[in-house]
């Protein structure tokens, strides 16, 4: 009989480490798409900080912290990421479990824009993609979620499916950089 076994998307393919930067995979805990009912933005905006004590993020941002961080995911969604979601924000909007949909990674150090600037179109410098910066853009040619969350990190999202393909492509990135550094 075949025994399945839970495991994460990038189970088997992180941590890597090549030159200064470290590629590890995030526990996202609960992911939760949030979308408001019909006119009801404004009323979820106040709902959603008195339940989870963080803002709700304008276009572009993404606010809060690890263990509680929620994305601008487009022009009428949101990723809560971390806690499951209040259960009376159901009122004003749509909730859907995204958990199992996405792989989270965590992209950090010195040379991370660089890596990112060879999978993505998004002008990562610091001046224009400021820390509590999200975008939803294309990772090599992977639909993806990539936010800065420091100085020199970055969470990176891509559909769960998507997974080894990612690692791969990030892996090569890496690896050009890390020659370009050491030539």
């Amino acid at each position: 009989m075949i025994e399945l076994k839970e495991q994460t998307p990038c189970a088997g393919l992180v941590p890597l480490v090549i030159g200064s930067v470290t590629l590890d995979e995030v526990a996202a805990g609960r992911m939760t798409a949030i979308a408001p009912h019909a006119g009801r933005r404004k009323a979820l905006a106040t709902a959603f900080r008195a339940a989870h004590g963080i803002a709700w993020p304008g276009p572009g941002r993404a606010t809060g912290r690890a263990g509680c961080r929620a994305l601008w995911f487009d022009h009428a969604h949101v990723m809560l990421m971390g806690p499951a979601p209040d259960p009376g924000l159901a009122e004003v909007a749509a909730l859907v479990d995204q958990s199992d949909a996405w792989a989270v990674v965590r992209l950090d150090g010195d040379d991370a824009a660089d890596v990112l600037a060879r999978l993505t179109p998004l002008d990562l410098r610091k001046e224009h993609f400021k820390r509590g910066h999200s975008a939803r853009s294309e990772l090599a040619h992977m639909p993806a979620s990539i936010t800065r969350i420091g100085a020199r990190a970055y969470q990176v999202m891509v559909f769960r499916a998507m997974a080894g393909t990612m690692m791969h492509e990030m892996r090569v990135a890496m690896q050009g950089v890390a020659a370009r550094a050491a030539g």
